[in-house]
């Protein structure tokens, strides 16, 4: 018989918490947002609680809400370096933006993460449409989308040559000899597109799950095109299962469509989770937390999200009638968050509390832990998605709720592991170590200036 599916679960860290009042509870602190050992302190409670990855996003802009709450200030990479040197398991994946960073200091970046925590290291590959962003980098306006999404495809398709420009076998270190590294298995990739230029090799051997994982967040067109290309798994946005079943068929039709396995992505929307022991407790905690919360962040994100004049929204009363998801920024987010308004008919101030607990565009669930098991479980069982980006409302105590008395549940019902059963994120997501791509680019010369033959598993 073959085996179970297993749930897959990260936790998306942000911060205090998803809500946009974590900070302002009564435990927070509001300088955990630069401490390490805060990072240090949720990755552990998440990795007890047997998660696949915790995820870091990342932002190259000073948050225009900086008032209303804490943001993602510490480089990701050097973050997860330190968390992996206090974790022995959960998966390490960082986001990099492809519009303002070039592809073969990120190879090499995430290269050393993936060695230094034992083939634990992803990469989550986004666009940036902020004009503010662009200031940061010498342009006067943001990259236009096409633009953004063409860059992208090129920018992984340069790290997964530079990652793969090692083959398993090229560290020899052999003293006798004496050879340290056999340059006929380790290959330029003479890389020269639209974008960008690189000669390679990459500076880094490959890590015990061969390369990192390739992760991607973004559902428009072109978001789904680059996911369909390299991902292995994506972060999504759906409130609602038909929402989230829509998607997977048409990311499993476009995989299709460039030649890789139908099924070859693992699938993972949001999930914002507000638990208490009762029902009834878990929304006396959320109306606490609202109670915290400042409506004016929520109108200005909406108001951002949509690209509207906030003065054009009424807290009482439906987003206007003429309001369409816009053609640039984030897509993805600004159609969930008007399909769910024109839906449900919300008011602006209970679609600012529907999305995402203050301000995150995902699913939110209220509850006791028995009802947020019934919802992973239903989604899960429905075939489409593999599991879920949990953004507890607060944290650490959301995330230890989740782990004390959800996951229990979860591994009663048979579909989440007891312990980890490998030591790489491919394991911990049940793929196979990446294979090594073939290519026909020349090997590195050697000393003498010669090109040796290519050998056969160069």
């Amino acid at each position: 018989m073959p085996a179970q599916r297993q749930l897959h679960l990260n936790l998306n860290f942000l911060n205090a918490g998803t809500h946009s009042a974590a900070w302002l509870w009564p435990d927070g602190d509001p300088a955990a947002f630069v401490d390490p050992a805060y990072y240090v302190k949720v990755a552990r409670i998440a990795e007890r609680g047997t998660f696949d990855a915790i995820f870091l996003a990342d932002h190259p802009t000073f948050p225009d809400r900086s008032d209303f709450r804490p943001f993602q200030a510490l480089e990701p990479t050097i973050l997860l370096a330190t968390i992996a040197a206090a974790t022995e398991h959960i998966g390490l994946i960082a986001t990099v933006s492809s519009t303002y960073n070039d592809p073969f200091n990120i190879a090499r970046r995430f290269a050393t993460l993936d060695q230094v925590s034992g083939g634990r290291a992803g990469i989550n590959i986004v666009t940036t449409a902020d004009r503010s962003a662009a200031f940061n980098f010498g342009l006067e306006q943001h990259v236009a989308h096409a633009q953004r999404y063409e860059r992208a495809v090129e920018f992984a398709d340069v790290l997964t040559a530079l990652w793969d420009s090692w083959a398993d076998d090229a560290l020899v270190g052999d003293k006798t000899a004496p050879v340290f590294v056999d340059p006929a298995r380790v290959r330029r990739i003479d890389h020269r597109g639209p974008h960008f230029a690189v000669r390679g090799p990459s500076t880094v051997p490959r890590s015990p799950q061969g390369r990192p994982l390739i992760v991607q967040a973004g559902g428009s067109d072109d978001g789904l095109e680059l996911a369909a290309r390299h991902a292995e798994a994506v972060f999504t946005a759906a409130h609602t299962l038909d929402r989230a079943k829509a998607y997977a068929e048409k990311l499993r039709a476009r995989t299709a469509s460039v030649g890789r396995p139908a099924d070859a992505i693992r699938i993972l929307p949001g999930l914002v989770t507000i638990i208490g022991g009762t029902e009834a407790e878990a929304k006396r905690r959320e109306e606490e937390l609202w109670d915290l919360a400042p409506l004016e962040q929520g109108v200005r994100w909406i108001a951002g999200l949509l690209q509207v004049d906030a003065a054009r929204l009424t807290l009482d009363k439906p987003l206007p009638d003429d309001l369409t998801v816009p053609t640039d920024g984030m897509t993805t987010f600004a159609a969930e968050a008007l399909a769910k308004g024109r839906r449900d008919n919300l008011t602006v101030r209970e679609l600012i509390r529907s999305q995402g607990a203050g301000g995150t565009n995902h699913r939110t669930v209220v509850g006791s832990p028995e009802q947020i098991a019934e919802t992973i479980e239903t989604w899960f069982a429905s075939g489409d998605i593999a599991g879920f980006n949990l953004m507890p409302d607060v944290l650490p105590s959301g995330l230890e709720a989740f782990v004390d008395h959800v996951v229990p549940i979860l591994r009663r019902r048979g579909i989440f592991r007891a312990a980890y059963e490998g030591r790489t994120l491919r394991d911990h997501f049940g793929l196979p170590r990446a294979e090594r791509r073939p290519a026909s680019v020349s090997p590195v010369e050697t000393p003498e200036g010669r090109k040796p033959e290519l050998a056969a598993s160069a």
